[in-house]
């Protein structure tokens, strides 16, 4: 599978590296998290629920730079264009809301110097996303969004925090980015999941 819930009994839910192009994107050069802005940018589809009730609670937020960029669903006056991966690179925070299952965007923020802002996951890949920390990995906020603006405020007041937390994120997703390594785990997995069924 590409994805599985994070739970004990999610056994029978082999994961492999799929979807790669999408969902397995590192950042190379990026500018230093002291020249980019104090505020959090979010671009995404605004189909389900609780991406709704997120952009319903933060849209007109001065903290945050939202915009939804399906023309379908949603709130059309929540519409913006999409911009591109190095547009939201300028920003210390970077909203990373999962959709119909895992965040797409997080590798490629983990591998930046900005920082994802989410909710603990409840959906994980090969990434292993169950194994993330919040204040360590990325900034964690409520289930229900409610400290976010509390969240972003507190870690705008202490970068030396932030760049831990990116030193931590960088170090962690430079794991997945050694492709021999990476493929041998694959051919394993393979090889275990078919010698055992």
């Amino acid at each position: 599978m590409k994805s599985r819930p994070i739970s004990p009994k999610n056994q029978n839910s082999i994961l492999l590296k799929l979807d790669k192009p999408r969902h397995f994107v590192w950042i190379k050069n990026d500018i230093p998290f002291s020249d980019k802005k104090d505020i959090m940018i979010g671009r995404g589809g605004i189909y389900q629920d609780h991406r709704y009730r997120f952009f319903e609670k933060y849209f007109d937020n001065p903290l945050c730079d939202l915009g939804q960029v399906n023309k379908n669903g949603g709130n059309p006056e929540w519409l913006k264009p999409k911009i591109s991966i190095k547009e939201h690179l300028k920003y210390k925070f970077i909203l990373s809301l999962q959709g119909n299952d895992v965040v797409s965007n997080l590798k490629w923020i983990m591998s930046s110097n900005s920082i994802a802002v989410m909710p603990k996951p409840t959906i994980e890949t090969w990434f292993m996303e169950g194994t993330l920390k919040g204040g360590v990995h990325y900034i964690e906020i409520k289930e229900d969004y409610s400290d976010l603006e509390e969240q972003l405020n507190y870690y705008i007041k202490n970068p030396k925090e932030c760049l831990e937390i990116i030193k931590n994120a960088n170090e962690y997703s430079a794991v997945f980015q050694n492709k021999i390594s990476e493929e041998y785990c694959s051919l394993r997995v393979l090889e275990c999941y078919f010698n055992m069924t």
